[in-house]
């Protein structure tokens, strides 16, 4: 899927960090949402690695990636934190400087990532989000109802990590099948793998640390930088047309309130836009960073 790739592990603040990386030309790093792992991007990467050194990552707690020990304030799982590893892996890829897109949480990940890091951070896409803090502070019945999946996985310690430890597949088969416009997007051996990860309970508790840091601290960072510290670089969103970013929200309008230079559209397809509609993706993610 990876032709031309090459695979690393880098170990960065104690935490070890699974990924490939191929092409050449300017740094470009990808990032994955829920439940994925960098194996989202085999559609995606390949062709940008035309133009671009792409690396992909598994971000903590998921794939390949470590799952390090959390703490009661959840603050090893804050976005703050995983953006923090991604930072320096790409450092010592050679990379002080680069381009960001992140799907879902890899988003999250990458918006927090240049509003931290503005120097380091030369251009933004974020696929299929809003900003944190404008997801809780705009929830009503249909987000409770649609994305209740936030909820779970932020409810307290053990609960979600032992109704999960029941039946893995069933949760990652219910996102993949219930957000995409079509299940056949997931080959079986990437959908298996996706498995995988919500088969180790480590990786499950960790990734649960990651929602309940959403919920408070994640959300606390976005307040405190909210009309403080805007986001310096481009930004370009995409998003699912006729998905939940577009019926809720006005999505380059929330943008626009965290950044001076958004631009974007609606994608068709379903909400994980690099499977269901790469050709898109591509050529969008290739008309803004070039």
């Amino acid at each position: 899927m990876f032709d031309g790739f090459v695979e690393f592990d880098i170990v960065v603040s104690g935490v070890s960090v699974h990924g490939r990386r191929g092409g050449s030309g300017p740094p470009l790093l990808l990032l994955h949402g829920i439940p994925e792992t960098h194996l989202m991007w085999h559609r995606v990467a390949p062709a940008l690695a035309e133009r671009f050194s792409v690396v992909v990552t598994d971000l903590r707690g998921y794939g390949d990636s470590g799952s390090p020990s959390s703490t009661a304030d959840h603050s090893p799982y804050a976005m703050r934190a995983v953006a923090a590893d991604q930072v320096r892996v790409m450092a010592a890829l050679g990379h002080p400087r680069f381009a960001v897109v992140g799907h879902d949480r890899g988003a999250r990940c990458g918006y927090r990532m240049a509003i931290d890091h503005p120097e380091v951070v030369t251009a933004l896409a974020v696929l299929d989000i809003v900003p944190t803090a404008e997801v809780f502070r705009r929830a009503d019945r249909d987000f409770c109802l649609g994305y209740w999946v936030w909820s779970f996985l932020a409810a307290p310690y053990p609960v979600p990590e032992q109704l999960i430890a029941g039946a893995p597949a069933t949760l990652v088969d219910h996102m993949l099948d219930s957000w995409s416009a079509s299940s056949a997007s997931f080959p079986p051996e990437v959908r298996e793998r996706y498995i995988e990860t919500f088969s180790d309970p480590v990786a499950v508790h960790a990734i649960c640390e990651q929602y309940r840091a959403a919920a408070t601290l994640d959300v606390a960072h976005d307040e405190a930088d909210r009309g403080r510290h805007r986001l310096r670089c481009p930004v370009l969103a995409l998003w699912s047309e006729g998905g939940p970013v577009d019926s809720w929200y006005e999505p380059l309008e929330v943008w626009r309130e965290w950044a001076d230079d958004v631009r974007g559209a609606a994608v068709p397809g379903g909400h994980f836009l690099p499977e269901e509609s790469p050709e898109a993706v591509i050529v969008a993610l290739t008309d803004f960073l070039s």
